[in-house]
């Protein structure tokens, strides 16, 4: 099989690429250049480009770079301060996924012959019978399928995920015993155009006009002040500039036209449900009972999905989901669908 490989420059992509050369499929690597900006996350970065074509040397395989930079800031960073001038909280890194890895280079692999695409993510892509199934990566700690669920049957049949098999440990062992100069780097970051040191609001503020805003209570009484509304995300209890002793207390509402975060006690943070929309599914509508995954590593909470409405409500009151998140639905290890919390 001709496999085009996703080569991020880190130690999981490269052991992909490895594993699918031990398995005796005709490999090329390839890494996209995405962000042009300043990047010090451990991804887009020259310096990755270069891990990656270093690696694809040590294998003796071809490795090439697609420019998809005008493609990266129209699907993912203009979304991205778009939903910040909205008041959500965005997830650049589920859009790379939908619309970077999984369609424009899907499409670039396929155009160029390529019979499927591999990444590095700690996933697995299983067939049972006629359909295919995507389950969690067997590392739990490392697990990457709340980032892919919005791959559906047709894409999973083109695609591969060699480490999701492997513990991150087990990754590491492998790439040290082929001598790849991957195999002690770091992670990288969840945000590679998000600087450490400049962060959001660098970014943000050179985008978009951020407004100052006022802190109130659940009756409307003001209690702080914030010099940029578009970001606070629900949840968030620092930098609310709010006065210090009594309960805890967090944003439970943003209302960027009105200039204003509401805050209430940990209790106020609590929601029985979450209304969903841009829905999609791995293999077809469910409905009923499942697990439910708010955040990439977040903790997996029983619910029932109600499919009228797309309603998730959740067994026992769970923290509020920002608006813009993506929400994940499983089934034991296996990834149903998902949508964006509205």
């Amino acid at each position: 099989m001709r496999v085009l490989v996703a080569m991020s420059g880190g130690v999981d992509s490269s052991v992909a690429a490895a594993l699918l050369l031990e398995a005796g499929h005709d490999v090329t690597g390839c890494t996209m250049k995405l962000w042009g900006g300043a990047s010090d996350s451990g991804c887009c970065s020259v310096a990755d480009v270069d891990d990656a074509r270093r690696v694809a040397q040590q294998l003796g395989i071809d490795h090439f770079v697609f420019n998809f930079g005008d493609d990266f800031t129209a699907a993912v960073v203009e979304p991205y301060v778009a939903a910040h001038a909205g008041g959500r909280t965005p997830n650049p890194c589920v859009e790379c996924n939908r619309s970077l890895k999984f369609d424009r280079l899907a499409r670039r692999a396929h155009a160029l012959g390529f019979d499927a695409l591999a990444t590095g993510h700690h996933a697995r892509a299983e067939r049972i019978g006629a359909s295919w199934r995507l389950r969690r990566g067997v590392d739990r700690a490392k697990d990457q399928s709340y980032v892919l669920h919005m791959l559906d049957q047709a894409a999973l049949a083109r695609t591969l995920l060699p480490v999701g098999a492997l513990t991150k440990a087990e990754v590491r062992e492998r790439a040290a015993s082929l001598g790849l100069r991957t195999a002690a780097k770091p992670d990288s970051q969840d945000v590679c155009f998000i600087t450490s040191g400049g962060g959001r609001r660098w970014f943000l503020e050179a985008r978009l006009a951020l407004t100052p805003g006022r802190v109130v209570d659940g009756e409307g009484r003001e209690v702080g002040r914030v010099g940029a509304v578009e970001l606070v995300t629900a949840g968030q209890r620092r930098g609310l500039g709010l006065a210090g002793g009594g309960e805890a207390r967090y944003a439970v509402a943003v209302d960027v036209p009105g200039a204003t975060v509401t805050v209430g006690g940990p209790q106020d943070l609590l929601t029985g449900e979450v209304a969903l929309e841009a829905v999609s599914w791995v293999d077809g509508p469910v409905e009923g009972r499942v697990e439910v995954q708010c955040s990439a590593h977040g903790t997996p909470r029983p619910a029932t999905f109600d499919l009228d409405g797309a309603v998730v409500r959740f067994d026992r009151p769970a923290p509020r989901v920002a608006p813009g998140q993506s929400v994940v639905l499983y089934r034991a290890d296996e990834v149903q669908g998902g949508g964006t919390a509205r």
